[in-house]
């Protein structure tokens, strides 16, 4: 599989300020190349048992290839908003239909030197047996919040999903003080 092309690489979003405001539309693939920053949503989905969803993203995703993820999710579409992406990904994610809308958490801007975009961080409940994307995911699991802590310096994760884990932590932790 690893000599198909990238997923989506054509898709068309917004690009936006450094206040979240859209300035234009471009390729996603020109987007990556160019480092335009656009718009993507994170939901931390949970299980009945309040286990995470975790996941190893396939070698074709355009960004961060064979990464595992704690989040679905992806990037909002032009004219779409967050809370849209975010219901949208999951179900798509998760291979769910019916899901209630995840609710909102907090937004960041996340930059690197070769990406950046505004981050918007959702959670939801899934109690719907899951089908995840096969052209998505390649592996899953539910994990415990303890599981997924000891994985955290063993398993190559997606940089931007591993910062929007830990902004979750220090959110929660600062709403516990």
């Amino acid at each position: 599989m690893t000599d198909q092309q990238p997923l989506n690489a054509e898709e068309i979003l917004d690009v936006v300020d450094e206040n979240d405001q859209v300035v234009g539309q471009a390729p996603r693939g020109e987007t990556y190349a160019r480092r335009m920053r656009t718009r993507c949503a994170f939901v931390l989905a949970r299980d009945d048992r309040d286990r995470i969803f975790v996941h190893r993203r396939t070698p074709q995703k355009l960004v961060f290839p064979s990464h595992y993820d704690m989040f679905v999710g992806g990037v909002v579409g032009t004219g779409e908003t967050y809370d849209q992406a975010a219901l949208r990904e999951a179900e798509e994610e998760l291979g769910v239909q019916g899901l209630a809308p995840p609710e909102p958490l907090f937004k960041f801007l996340y930059e690197t030197a070769e990406h950046t975009w505004w981050s918007a961080v959702y959670q939801v409940r899934c109690t719907l047996p899951v089908a995840p994307q096969e052209s998505e995911i390649d592996w899953y699991a539910f994990l415990t919040e303890e599981e997924l802590a000891r994985r955290l310096d063993e398993w190559p994760w997606t940089p931007d999903g591993l910062a929007a884990y830990r902004e979750l932590l220090a959110h929660r932790e600062a709403g516990e003080r």
